[in-house]
């Protein structure tokens, strides 16, 4: 990761022996999630997730002003300087930093002082926050720097705004598949969290963003982070640009998804914020249409891509046709899920507050965009906005069997981290397609030991009305099953095969064993391909 012109607002990555003892000061200080959330209390810790800062405030000066004689001087005084925006004296931040060093602090560009004397007030310059998460590979913690946000500052965040790692962030990176692989793309890579998480399981990983700001910071983040220098690349360019003409296995990204308001701009639009990591500079939802129509491209065979993204769902036509659409003109395996869907009032607000505005602080403005938002949905006859997870595969070169294209909607909680099960419904995908129904009534299957099942019966009753075989694990999934379903589902232990079982069960059920074949073997693909049971290792096919 070659240094470019040292960027004054962004933290200077050049001193690796800096960094390091940076690195070193935070996790003595147990500057960790959990070490700030110990520090904090549940409350305040609840309120500062929430936005709301003021409990933590109360929680971090009584131990600065030794109220709390506790051992968390450190904790404290990086907490409230990072992570709330307070001015806190020098000589507190030097004893915070006992290896850095205030003047080693400044250097990196991390806070700024405004004099010389010991008890001159020094504020942070970025957010550098801890970072906790837990996906397919495993439990990570880092610490990731980004721009300040309203909540430090109090204003309008800038239009060049270097995200940390939210929501989004998150989720994408517990939802990516995580199968050990040579060469890893990073789409947009913001402050560098998807390059972090795919260094661990990647010999290369590129990652590319068109804002330079925000690859100084995921060039700081890599190396704060003890990422080897020769694992990650960045560079400089807008979308696929920047690798034209290469190819990857994995493909992760949170673009710039967000629709906002661009047509007729100096009638309206105008009063709307462009973000960069945000905004993707086209209308509508045509930077997630062109990503999934065009990542295809740098996908190696068998490759896999994942993004997040938003879509618009238009009047007389459900989101499944217009993002169907899009899936049969990448030519690849598709499998999109949509989490949540907001009306155009919801989305203006939820976007209009991200950026740091708020109605209370400026009525005008909030109206002003507000109605801008309105007015560019309307123009396009927009009911609801649906976010997702879109996954994507170039097939592999010889494989048999049909595309994969699916598209559906679960709302419900979901088990994180979600990417060793979606690596398992594309394997479970590959294996169906393989087999057609006389294979598969010959393949010898387990039940996955999430799988529960309830029966609801009404009182006095012999037999269930109702059977639902559920999953705890994944997705969740729960299915309403016949009686010979769930029995099949109950005595999948390897022992029979499919077919055995069919039999024993027609002559159970006093039934011809062909038409409940019929029945339960498009059912058991189905419980195949969502986890619930698993053909035997053994299988020579398998």
């Amino acid at each position: 990761m070659a240094n470019p012109v040292p960027d004054p607002t962004v933290p200077d990555s050049s001193d690796a022996a800096l960094v390091a003892a940076l690195r070193d000061d935070l996790g003595s200080a147990d500057f960790t999630v959990d070490g700030v959330e110990s520090l904090l209390g549940p409350l305040a810790a609840a309120a500062l997730d929430r936005e709301q800062p003021l409990p933590a405030r109360r929680a971090t000066r009584t131990v600065l002003d030794g109220g709390r004689a506790s051992g968390t001087e450190r904790q404290a005084a990086l907490t409230a300087l990072f992570l709330l925006g307070d001015d806190i004296a020098a000589a507190t931040v030097e004893t915070a930093l006992p290896s850095v060093g205030l003047e080693g602090a400044v250097r990196l560009g991390l806070v700024e002082r405004s004099g010389g004397g010991p008890e001159d007030a020094v504020r942070a310059r970025v957010e550098l926050r801890p970072y906790a998460a837990t996906d397919a590979e495993g439990p990570v913690s880092w610490w990731l720097a980004s721009d300040l946000r309203e909540l430090q500052t109090g204003r309008r965040l800038r239009a060049d705004h270097v995200l940390g790692a939210g929501g989004a962030a998150a989720t994408l990176a517990q939802v990516t598949v995580r199968t050990p692989v040579d060469r890893v793309l990073d789409l947009g890579t913001g402050s560098g969290i998807q390059a972090l998480h795919a260094s661990r399981h990647a010999s290369h990983v590129v990652g590319t963003d068109i804002s330079r700001r925000a690859l100084g910071f995921a060039r700081f983040n890599a190396l704060l982070d003890g990422v080897d220098p020769g694992v990650v690349e960045l560079r400089e360019g807008s979308m696929l640009e920047p690798v034209a003409g290469e190819l990857f296995d994995l493909v992760v990204s949170n673009p710039p998804f967000v629709i906002t308001p661009r047509a007729g701009r100096g009638s309206g639009a105008e009063a709307v914020p462009d973000y960069e990591y945000r905004d993707g500079g086209q209308a509508g939802d045509d930077v997630v249409r062109s990503l999934i129509t065009g990542v295809g491209s740098v996908l190696a065979p068998g490759g896999v891509a994942q993004m997040l993204g938003n879509w618009e769902q238009r009047r007389g036509e459900d989101w499944t046709e217009r993002v169907g659409a899009w899936l049969d003109e990448s030519g690849l395996d598709g499998w999109v899920i949509q989490r949540e869907a907001l009306d155009p009032a919801e989305y203006a607000e939820t976007w209009i507050r991200d950026g740091g505005s708020s109605r209370e602080r400026d009525p005008a403005a909030w109206d002003a965009a507000y109605g801008a938002w309105l007015d560019d949905f309307a123009a396009r006859d927009v009911e609801s906005v649906g976010f997702g997870i879109v996954t994507l595969r170039r097939p592999s070169e010889g494989r048999t069997g049909g595309r994969l294209r699916r598209l559906e909607q679960h709302t419900g909680s979901i088990r994180q981290p979600l990417g060793a099960h979606m690596a398992a419904s594309l394997a479970a995908h590959d294996w169906l397609a393989a087999r057609d129904d006389a294979e598969l009534a010959a393949a010898h299957l387990v039940v996955a030991g999430d799988v529960t099942e309830e029966r609801y019966l009404t009182p006095g009753a012999q037999d269930p009305n109702i059977v639902i075989v559920r999953q705890g694990d994944g997705l969740g999934r729960g299915i309403h099953a016949s009686s010979p379903l769930a029995a099949l589902v109950g005595v999948c232990d390897g022992e029979l095969g499919v077919g055995q079982i069919v039999g024993a069960l027609a002559a159970l059920f006093e039934v011809r064993a062909d038409e409940l074949a019929a029945e339960l073997l498009p059912a058991v693909r189905n419980l195949v391909r969502d986890g619930f049971l698993a053909p035997l290792p053994a299988d020579p096919r398998a």
